[in-house]
């Protein structure tokens, strides 16, 4: 009868937990605790999108009515994160046209993106800058050195180049130092955002050993830290291991390399939680589905089990997805891709695992057909795909108020390993 009473209490407490809900953005600052998030004491699981086209379209009045559709999707389909650029550094609608020079149009596209985030209760992710081409990148900031007369190499020189280090502190003071022009807050205090991204997949294959990316990570997040202690802060990284723990290499997409390191890298004390990407049919070309399902199985579950082991700090898979555009695609392959990095992601996170979340590349509004990748989720046209994405948020929106057995205790999440109460 005492057992039985027990679990009539813990039924009530989940079902008040479920009446009162959990509101995302609701006006907290994320924050760590283990390998949990934290949003004012209760548990947060970062579950969405990446929209990197948000500031873009909003730079001009006309394509603001996008943002906003992006944003009332993530919404009503339960998601709570979406990862985007705050960052164009030089040619076609520039925010940064030249070192410190920007464009107001573009800036107050920013904070209209982050205005909007705010008004349908969704968390940002903001990358500071892109390792690729696309939006200007490192090879824009090496080239800006090369203009002043620095004798640059190549494109990697980012990473060590003193000028072009001081180009890039420049532009991440003026991201989180810059007052809203839309809400008055200045983007440091403004705890929409879920975290700042140093850079978008940073790699520096002129140094496989890792030591000069190594460096700058430590250097940059320390910096950003100097400036804004109260956000979370991520690399960016794709998830490729290193020297570090050598025999992990196995996990590398044909023993790739990119002068990264998952453990090395993520170790560093500034850095709050750990990321990869997925996109095994990219990665290990021509190979069959099943072998890209086995893949795909075995990165994410290396990197759980060494966020929970070694790391000791929460896990995101911060890009996902399934190109339409490579050959044997199938919306059923697409489908089942998507099912298996959120069944992952569900299974860590409803046993206290370090994995909390994930977001898929890339969520497109309709009628914007010159942003289509083969990776774009359209709603409208999809709604498979919908259906899955809206199980997914229901699911891991659950997990916020039920409890679990772990060593024979009934627990419930919010600790490092997502306990707040126990009991036999």
């Amino acid at each position: 009868m005492q057992g039985n009473r027990f679990f009539c209490s813990v039924f009530l407490l989940i079902l008040l937990a479920f009446r009162h809900g959990i509101a995302h953005g609701d006006g907290g600052f994320v924050t760590t605790n283990g390998t949990g998030f934290v949003v004012n004491g209760r548990p947060f699981y970062a579950n969405g999108f990446n929209a990197y086209w948000l500031m873009d379209m909003a730079s001009e009045p006309a394509g603001r009515s996008k943002v906003s559709s992006a944003f009332q999707q993530a919404s009503s389909h339960g998601m709570t994160v979406v990862r985007t650029w705050a960052f164009s550094d030089g040619g076609h609608q520039a925010l940064q046209r030249s070192p410190g020079s920007y464009d107001d149009d573009m800036f107050e596209g920013l904070d209209f993106v982050i205005s909007e985030a705010r008004k349908y209760g969704v968390y940002l992710i903001l990358s500071l800058v892109n390792n690729h081409e696309d939006y200007g990148g490192k090879k824009q900031y090496v080239q800006w050195a090369r203009d002043m007369g620095q004798a640059a190499g190549s494109d990697d020189d980012f990473f060590w180049n003193d000028v072009v280090k001081t180009f890039y502190r420049s532009h991440v003071k003026t991201i989180l130092t810059r007052n809203n022009t839309m809400t008055g807050i200045v983007y440091r205090d403004d705890p929409t955002i879920f975290a700042w991204e140093l850079m978008n997949e940073p790699r520096c294959q002129s140094d496989l050993s890792g030591r000069i990316l190594q460096a700058w990570i430590t250097e940059m997040a320390a910096y950003v830290k100097s400036i804004d202690s109260r956000h979370l802060l991520e690399v960016g990284t794709e998830g490729f291991y290193g020297d570090s723990i050598s025999e992990r290499k196995q996990f590398n997409p044909g023993g790739y390399e990119a002068g990264t390191d998952f453990i090395a890298n993520n170790e560093i004390p500034e850095i709050d939680f750990a990321t990869i990407h997925a996109y095994p049919d990219q990665w290990i070309p021509g190979s069959s589905e099943l072998a890209q399902l086995v893949f795909l199985q075995r990165w994410m579950q290396s990197h759980i089990g060494d966020a929970d082991a070694v790391l000791r700090k929460p896990l995101v898979i911060t890009e996902f997805g399934k190109s339409s555009r490579l050959s044997g695609y199938t919306v059923c392959k697409r489908d089942a891709m998507y099912r298996t990095v959120y069944s992952a992601i569900h299974a860590s996170a409803s046993s206290g695992g370090p994995c909390r979340g994930g977001l898929f590349w890339q969520l497109l509004a309709q009628g914007m057909d010159g942003f289509r990748d083969g990776y774009e989720i359209i709603f409208s046209e999809s709604p498979l795909i919908e259906n899955i994405i809206s199980r997914h948020s229901r699911r891991i929106s659950s997990l916020i108020n039920t409890p679990y057995i772990k060593d024979g205790n009934i627990s419930f999440r919010n600790d490092s390993k997502g306990a707040v109460s126990s009991s036999k």
